[in-house]
């Protein structure tokens, strides 16, 4: 009965109130079923999944204020079971609340119905179109998460899609020697690789017609295309002959497919015998990148015998490509974990592969732009003994987010677990702490040096008691342990004091600090 009442008072001033603001009539140029529908299938989503528990009228009533963010003589609140929308002295709309057994299409249809009306009476929502208020939904929504909860718009989540998968292309890299045109470079996992196809291989023609040195441009320009079609080439292979006769062109077709970018890259050594990889990004081909590069170099005779892993100013990406790099370096052990509501979202990633360096020293090197998938590599290698780490604190992003495609194209990244390193420490806030910081300027670097020449790490103390942390920390207990290596941006320091440890037995010993 309480019920009713309310809704007939509803209907009793709701038109009073209108009439003390006009609405303007345009308000056929906002989508109110598409704002429904991604509010809804939103707001159903983050519920189950978010770190922290959250109602829906609380999450609705958040993104509502998204409405004030473009237009600030609006006004949303709740009140008396209603929803209420007010202009500038003027209650504007009112819509009974879903109630307490109301699901997440209840309130996404609500919150759009509020939208619409808003929408009506005000030029700048108008302005901004059904597409800037759904985004100002979530941007309002999401300032009371954490940093990393977002919505992405249909074009940018196309475009983040397109640099997660890459270009659809054939993975060759083309190139001028000796007045022909060879294979200068294979992309891991991609069709000219599946296909066997080496670099030094001579290329005769393609698509029928016969190349040039002059044409290198051209040439690999045209090597992106339609994702499914193909591109045919004639290879000779100079090395398929014993000499007595000339070798017999091959053709091959190649069906372009997309392919991530390229992460991995090999650096000039620091020595004939150390080894220098750097990676910039967890995309959905690192992986294989890594192991290829990884391969390539293993190979050489002799072998490199240590390797310098740089993620300096690697930002993060893909997850389960960071943990297929620390496999590929780690013959067991604990990579990370990660824990949230949802026990979907509770994982243990462990080492089941084989080190593919045969137990190499490693020095990794981070800076305070390393984070995410980053950070969860350079502790897993840290926290197991198997590398050590060099440089600055680290951002600290230690939270994972999970992802889904919304009806309007957009895309949802909803945080829903933390992660924790391989000693069960808490990266987010933390971040990475260095067991030979280098931000301290070149005489702390040369202090520690000297101390680790004796077998002492003067850094010790300090990795030990992050290792020692539980989640929650607090903010003073971050700021505290992170004042011993402040974040900074990576130097030639850093690789100075790589070649110190890796030439010094002794002192890299010291600094694993078990």
């Amino acid at each position: 009965m309480k019920r009713a009442g309310l809704l007939f008072l509803f209907v009793l001033w709701l038109p009073v109130a209108l009439a003390a603001r006009p609405a303007m009539a345009a308000t056929a140029g906002f989508d109110q079923g598409l704002a429904g529908a991604v509010w809804s299938a939103a707001l159903a989503y983050i519920a189950p999944r978010s770190l922290q528990a959250l109602t829906l009228p609380q999450m609705t009533l958040w993104g509502l204020n998204g409405l004030a963010a473009l237009d600030p003589d609006l006004t949303t609140n709740m009140q008396d079971g209603q929803i209420r929308l007010y202009g500038p002295n003027a209650l504007l709309l009112a819509v009974p609340a879903p109630g307490a057994d109301a699901d997440a299409t209840a309130w996404g249809q609500a919150a759009a119905r509020i939208a619409a009306t808003a929408y009506g009476a005000s030029p700048a929502l108008q302005q901004a179109g059904t597409q800037g208020i759904i985004g100002n939904f979530f941007d309002e929504l999401f300032n009371h998460f954490d940093p990393y909860s977002r919505y992405e718009s249909p074009d940018r989540a196309a475009q983040d899609e397109l640099m997660i998968l890459g270009l659809a292309g054939t993975g060759l890299t083309l190139t001028a020697d000796a007045g022909h045109v060879v294979i200068g470079a294979v992309a891991a996992d991609s069709p000219a690789a599946n296909a066997g196809l080496l670099p030094g291989q001579m290329v005769l023609a393609m698509n029928g017609r016969a190349t040039s040195p002059a044409q290198i441009e051209a040439l690999n320009a045209a090597m992106n295309g339609v994702n499914g079609s193909t591109v045919s080439f004639s290879i000779i292979d100079p090395e398929a002959t014993d000499g007595s006769s000339p070798p017999t062109p091959e053709s091959v077709t190649l069906t372009r497919a997309l392919i991530p970018p390229p992460t991995v890259f090999t650096e000039a050594p620091l020595s004939p015998n150390i080894a220098v990889l750097r990676i910039t990004g967890f995309n959905k081909g690192t992986g294989d990148q890594f192991s290829q590069a990884l391969g390539t170099l293993m190979q050489q005779t002799p072998p490199p015998s240590a390797l310098v892993l740089d993620l300096r100013g690697n930002r993060g990406g893909v997850l389960s490509q960071a943990v297929l790099v620390a496999d590929s370096l780690m013959a067991s052990g604990l990579i990370a974990q990660t824990q949230g509501r949802d026990p979907d979202a509770d994982q243990q990633f462990k080492a089941e592969g084989a080190d593919l360096t045969n137990g190499a020293p490693i020095v990794v090197l981070v800076d305070g732009q390393t984070a995410s998938a980053a950070e969860i590599l350079s502790s897993a290698l840290a926290d197991n003994d198997r590398a050590v780490v060099v440089g600055s604190g680290t951002l600290g992003k230690g939270l994972v987010q999970t992802l889904t495609a919304l009806p309007d194209g957009g895309e949802l990244f909803v945080t829903w677990s933390r992660v924790l390193a391989a000693r069960g420490w808490p990266l987010q806030g933390l971040g990475v702490m260095p067991q030979v910081c280098t931000s301290l300027g070149a005489l702390a670097a040369q202090t520690q040096m000297n101390a680790l020449d004796s077998g002492h790490n003067l850094m010790g103390s300090s990795v030990t008691r992050e290792r020692g942390l539980r989640a929650p920390v607090s903010i003073d207990a971050e700021l505290a342990l992170r004042d011993q290596c402040p974040a900074a941006i990576g130097t030639p320091l850093d690789l100075r004091v790589a070649h110190h440890l890796l030439t010094s037995p002794t002192a890299y010993r010291a600094a694993l600090v078990r």
